[in-house]
């Protein structure tokens, strides 16, 4: 063996020093995380980490623990919505759209957990190559439309022109302006031609969206999740709330209406998601045990939310009808 070999640094020491590494990180996110505990406490019961008042009133309290629902049974109602589609050759397609960090991935998890994987797809599109952005606006989206007997799953959608686009200049005033003048049109087309969509959009507050902003920056196992665009979201949370307003106004109709998941509590939110979807759809052999009914504190529809918002900014929303068609 050649003096150079004999010095060369062993593999297996280099991993073990970089397991070493990671677990002292994750250690000191631990810690950090218990001195955060009374915000957290703060932010779950939906006040600010910063209220003056929100703190001293969690402290020396324990906080009661709700029992996490069991989403098994209507897991399985899923599977029989899905042979359904299958049997019937139906398409069907259903949004996740809401801010960052408002819960729409962990629900698609929860969906798709026990389904046929070969009748289910999660599509998330990244940013448009620059052939893309030359092509009609929902042409990359169709080539990942279902065929019958399958279900799609958007990760965000083409809404994304209508929020996080126009939000960050990543789009132009006319084109933003020509997508909520076409996307009424494209999706009746799609119901009109039978395809099933659910457009839900999962709603988070504030303060829990920085709560789990934290949670991401201190946590090794999840700072992958957090962006540049991540951290910009709470700065620009108004513009974002604006541009909320403007595409339930203008997007949510009779065929295809918006629904709006409250997400602070994940578990809920989650349950409540499978519900709409499986209300979406009459499949046969329902569990008439099970209770199908969406909690109206989690649920709400797109016009009770735009009321909501016309009540926290009074007229300069409310006087606002949308673009015209």
């Amino acid at each position: 063996m050649s003096a150079s070999a004999s010095h060369r640094p062993d593999p297996r020491d280099t991993l073990l020093r970089e397991n070493e590494r990671l677990r002292q990180e994750l250690e000191v996110a631990r810690r950090r995380l218990t001195e955060l505990e009374p915000r957290i406490v703060a932010s779950d019961l939906g006040r600010s980490p910063t209220d003056g008042d929100g703190i001293g009133e969690g402290q020396g309290k324990k906080k009661e623990k709700k029992k996490t629902p069991d989403l098994k049974p209507f897991q399985i109602e899923l599977l029989k919505l899905q042979k359904h589609l299958e049997i019937h050759s139906r398409r069907m397609i259903v949004l996740f759209e809401g801010r960052d960090a408002s819960g729409k991935g962990g629900t698609i998890r929860r969906v798709t957990r026990y389904m046929n994987k070969k009748h289910y797809r999660v599509v998330a599109l990244g940013k448009p190559t620059e052939d893309q952005k030359t092509q009609w606006y929902f042409q990359r989206y169709v080539p990942h439309f279902p065929r019958g007997g399958e279900m799609v799953l958007f990760d965000r959608s083409w809404y994304n022109r209508a929020m996080v686009e126009p939000v960050f200049g990543f789009c132009t005033d006319d084109e933003y302006r020509n997508f909520m003048k076409g996307v009424v049109g494209f999706e009746k087309d799609l119901v009109r031609q039978g395809t099933i969509l659910v457009k839900l959009y999962f709603s988070v507050s504030k303060a829990e969206q920085a709560r789990r902003f934290e949670r991401r920056r201190l946590d090794p196992l999840r700072r992958w999740k957090l962006s540049e665009i991540d951290v910009q979201a709470q700065d620009l949370w108004d513009e974002f709330s604006e541009k909320k307003y403007r595409m339930f106004s203008r997007t949510s109709t009779n065929r295809a209406p918006w629904t709006v998941i409250r997400s602070d509590d994940k578990p809920a939110a989650r349950l409540n998601a499978i519900k709409m979807i499986l209300n979406s759809v009459d499949y046969e052999d329902q569990n008439e045990e099970l209770d199908f009914s969406p909690d109206p504190k989690v649920v709400v529809s797109a016009q009770d939310e735009l009321e909501m918002l016309e009540q926290e900014w009074g007229p300069d929303l409310s006087n606002y009808d949308g673009p015209s068609s």
